[in-house]
């Protein structure tokens, strides 16, 4: 069913109703021109009124001016974009400081348009469509005191269960306003039972799954480090108590954005839940003059009352087919091997030689040169932000390498950090005022590195220049963009001080107008995105870079979880994870490769280490899962992802991939710590069609309703810890007998 916007007059009121085949979301127009919000969920035939918030008398709330009785409040009113100070107590979704002191707005519905297709969002990554699979309405909401509107934008996709928000502010009168909050959606709900379901985590623990109860009051998630951060994904869900990977409804709610964000959840007196997503406010402003106006970035907002699996797979096809913009959208991925575990810092042109010529016996597709092969940088105290060739280290430049690299058929990739700048440079002996710093405050280290501003064009001008003179004098297929700390002592140096709360938002959008660049001027280079591995893993970068490095924590036990609760938000094709050396830099583990290899296989497939410290029967295993990978990558990087059991809730994992038409699956199972006399689990696989007959690893046959009902033993007492087990699922006939 295509997307559709009905709009019709329901006692009255003007009402709003997005749908299509899967679901509604309802909104209208009641007295006061309040924009109201009625329903999002699954699909309704129509809207009659039935849903109409009743008028009664709630004592401390309220009524308008004009009002002739107390039963009509927008305190406690479900509101569409709320403002404070004319009659809610609750939280705004809007603060504007006009030139009168005052803060106090009250937006009144103005008008609507509806149009085809989805518009990009200036200067901010965004969901895209054409004509055929999406409809979008505006609405504006006016301040008639302060001269300001507010334009909603809600974008409805063909077949989709996600509808997209976000909002423009514009400033109409004759004097400058200050938005102090500015939040890309509000949405109120009716009392209910929801939980909250949240992705945090920390450096090499991120999006780890997270639920808990919500509590009357405010709950605030939110980054502040002007990245959407390890600590705490741009990204949470409301979802019915026992929900799990099959069964329950949820609520999730993506922002598109890479810096510092905040979401809240507050439960008002009555039960009610007004949830918010958007910007950070915290030491936020942003000064509008005269008929200027702010955009805010848009959020992904997801329904599904088939649980947990249904949220995930809408998202990752939202994603693939309206956010991610790369030619590499649904190009398979190669297998790379990256050399920072193999050799850190230390290496020359003959080492790397090496390893180049080893990986590609090994059946390798693309050599990553990771950091240091730059400036004169033996370590991370020096040379960031000199983007030329190391030629102590190199003396015949990159072109030599990659020439070797596509000799042997294999693809060449270079590691840049470019939103840095190290002391011991001769960018900063040159610039040292294009660090972000406070006037008269110490700078703060991180990684003994500092933070150029890229909300200054002068900054991104100079960067920008360095990397294109590398990029066009050598044959780069890849491109690991990494950012390794956060942003301390923040000021922009080009703003006044009334304006310094711009300076974190300015940031990134100095950094998306740099990657939109790059990325347009080489469209044939595969990006893949990295901040310390999580730390900037969110669906705004992923507009730029198709691919994202998971986690540094490379330990494959760790990674099954950190693999299991980033795809609740985001596809396989968009993880990069590698094939560890032993014992792991992170964990001190040594892991079996079988297991390592599976894990990796489930994503990006990668390797970083040494190929040289590979045994003779480790080398076979690296052959046959690189065959084997390239044989099924196209299953597993574009299929549909089915997590099976949770390693958050068990000591074992499990999760599969089914192609379009269900006449093939992969099923990965993964048992971490051992344990004596094991107790046996059934695994009851999905997505398969209940009447085809499948044979599992070219032995055992069986109907698809009973892998799905029955299950089946996956493994029998491990012998060690970390054992994990495959099965391919490959259809035989179709007709029950």
């Amino acid at each position: 069913m295509p997307a559709q916007i009905k709009v019709s007059k329901v006692n009255h009121n003007l009402i709003f109703h997005l749908t299509n085949s899967n679901i509604s979301y309802i909104l209208g127009v009641e007295e006061h021109d309040v924009l109201t919000h009625y329903y999002f969920g699954k699909r309704v035939n129509d809207y009659s009124g039935v849903l109409s918030y009743p008028r009664l008398d709630r004592s401390f709330s309220p009524n308008f001016a004009d009002a002739t009785d107390r039963n009509y409040s927008i305190d406690t009113f479900p509101q569409e974009y709320p403002s404070f100070g004319a009659g809610d107590f609750r939280e705004p979704a809007v603060v504007v400081d006009q030139a009168n002191g005052s803060s106090i707005t009250q937006f009144a519905y103005q008008d609507y348009q509806i149009t085809d297709g989805k518009q990009t969002l200036a200067g901010l990554p965004s969901t895209f469509a054409d004509s055929a699979d999406a409809k979008t309405l505006s609405i504006r909401l006016y301040d008639h005191v302060a001269k300001i509107t507010v334009k909603l934008n809600y974008t409805i996709f063909a077949d989709s269960t996600i509808i997209t928000r976000s909002t423009k502010i514009e400033n109409n009168g004759e004097q400058p306003v200050v938005i102090r909050r500015a939040t890309s959606m509000n949405l109120d709900i009716p009392r209910n039972n929801y939980q909250l379901l949240q992705l945090p985590g920390r450096y090499a623990e991120e999006r780890q799954l997270f639920i808990e109860d919500i509590n009357p009051g405010i709950k605030v998630l939110d980054s502040k480090r002007s990245a959407s951060s390890h600590m705490q994904s741009p990204f949470f869900a409301l979802v019915t108590p026992g929900i799990n990977e099959q069964s329950g409804t949820a609520y999730g709610f993506s922002l598109i954005y890479s810096g510092s964000h905040k979401s809240m959840i507050q439960k008002d007196p009555y039960e009610q839940l007004r949830i918010q997503m958007g910007i950070n406010d915290f030491n936020f402003n942003w000064q509008l003059a005269k008929k200027q106006s702010f955009q805010t970035p848009e959020v992904m907002m997801n329904y599904s009352d088939h649980g947990l699996n249904a949220l995930s797979q809408s998202f990752h096809q939202l994603i693939q087919h309206h956010l991610i913009r790369s030619k590499f959208v649904d190009k398979p991925r190669p297998i790379l091997i990256n050399n920072w575990e193999a050799t850190y810092f230390d290496f020359d042109e003959e080492k790397i030689q090496r390893i180049i010529k080893k990986s590609a016996e090994l059946g390798v597709e693309l050599f990553v040169l990771d950091d240091g092969w730059f400036g004169h940088r033996n370590d991370d105290k020096s040379s960031l932000g000199d983007w030329y060739v190391n030629k102590q280290k190199l003396p015949n430049g990159l072109s030599s390498l990659a020439n070797l690299t596509h000799k042997l058929n294999m693809k060449f990739g270079l590691w840049f950090e470019p939103e840095m700048i190290s002391a011991d440079s001769d960018l900063y002996r040159e610039h040292p005022d294009w660090a972000i710093q406070t006037p008269n405050r110490p700078m703060s280290l991180g990684r003994d590195q500092y933070v150029l501003d890229f909300g200054r064009k002068e900054i991104r001008d100079n960067i920008f220049k360095q990397m294109c003179a590398i990029l066009d004098h050598a044959d780069i297929d890849y491109i690991k963009w990494d950012m390794n700390r956060n942003i301390t002592e923040l000021y922009n140096r080009n703003l006044p001080a009334a304006q310094q709360g711009e300076a974190a938002h300015r940031y990134i959008l100095g950094v998306y107008d740099f990657m939109d660049k790059l990325t347009t001027r080489y469209p044939n280079i595969l990006f893949e995105g990295c901040s310390g591995g999580g730390g900037r893993f969110d669906a705004g970068m992923l507009y730029y870079t198709p691919q994202i490095w998971t986690s540094d924590n490379t330990d494959a036990a760790e990674r099954v979880r950190i693999q299991y609760g980033t795809s609740l938000v985001f596809p396989p094709v968009a993880m990069g994870a590698h094939v560890s050396k032993v014992t792991n830099p992170n964990t001190g583990r040594t892991i079996d490769i079988n297991f390592r290899s599976m894990v990796a296989s489930s994503a990006n497939m990668g390797y970083e280490l040494d190929p040289f410290t590979l045994t003779d029967e480790q080398i076979k295993v690296v052959e046959t899962e690189n065959q084997w990978y390239k044989d099924n990558r196209d299953l597993i990087q574009f299929g549909q992802l089915y997590r099976l059991i949770s390693p958050f809730k068990n000591n074992q994992a499990a999760w599969m991939f089914v192609n379009d038409n269900q006449s093939e699956a992969i099923v990965m199972f993964f048992n971490l710590m051992n344990q004596p006399s094991y107790p046996l689990t059934v695994l009851k696989l999905q997505g398969l069609d209940p009447d085809t007959k499948y044979q599992i690893n070219g032995r055992q046959i069986a109907y698809g309703s009973e892998l799905m009902n029955l299950g089946f033993y996956p493994m029998g007492q491990p012998t060690h810890d970390f054992t994990s087990a495959r099965f391919e699922i490959k259809k035989v006939s179709s007709h029950a007998e």
